[in-house]
């Protein structure tokens, strides 16, 4: 496996970013301000990540995304380790805010993040369309946070394209 990430033409990858937020208007919102990587195996795509600076000791992941034939294989789960390790000597606390969905929750909580606030009516504000994830209507986002210096560093050949 190996991590690359985009600094040019980042919008080529929406398409696999579209998975984890359907709303192309809010990937605009951090599409640009945030750093886009690619995880691939064997020269092809598997999974996705944007991480943005929030603050001088928080940075967020607003996008985690899988190729649908990869999914539940571990790609997510690397790039996420493989993200905490990269950041975690630049940002004490690494944040993702997501819906309730139980299997996103259980998701990150296994990667080592927790629960830690809300923001209540996000998704009925913010997207055009009702947003159903598993089966629940999403309303508020819940904020998830891990600190940095305790993750796991998870090493993979990093490249810049």
């Amino acid at each position: 496996m190996e991590i690359h990430r985009i600094q040019r033409d980042k919008r080529k990858h929406l398409d696999l970013l579209l998975l984890a937020d359907e709303q192309e208007e809010m990937i605009e919102r951090y599409l640009d301000r945030g750093a886009l990587f690619l995880l691939t195996e064997r020269g092809s795509r598997r999974a996705a990540a944007v991480v943005t600076q929030e603050s001088g000791t928080v940075c967020e992941l607003k996008n985690l995304s899988v190729e649908p034939k990869f999914q539940r294989r571990g790609y997510g789960r690397a790039l996420v380790g493989w993200l905490a390790g990269h950041y975690r000597d630049r940002f004490e606390t690494m944040q993702v805010g997501t819906g309730e969905a139980p299997s996103t929750l259980a998701f990150y909580q296994s990667c080592g993040f927790s629960p830690s606030h809300r923001i209540p009516g996000f998704f009925t504000i913010h997207y055009d369309h009702p947003i159903v994830e598993d089966g629940v209507l999403l309303a508020d986002m819940v904020v998830l946070s891990m600190p940095l210096k305790a993750a796991p560093i998870v090493t993979f050949r990093e490249e810049f394209l």
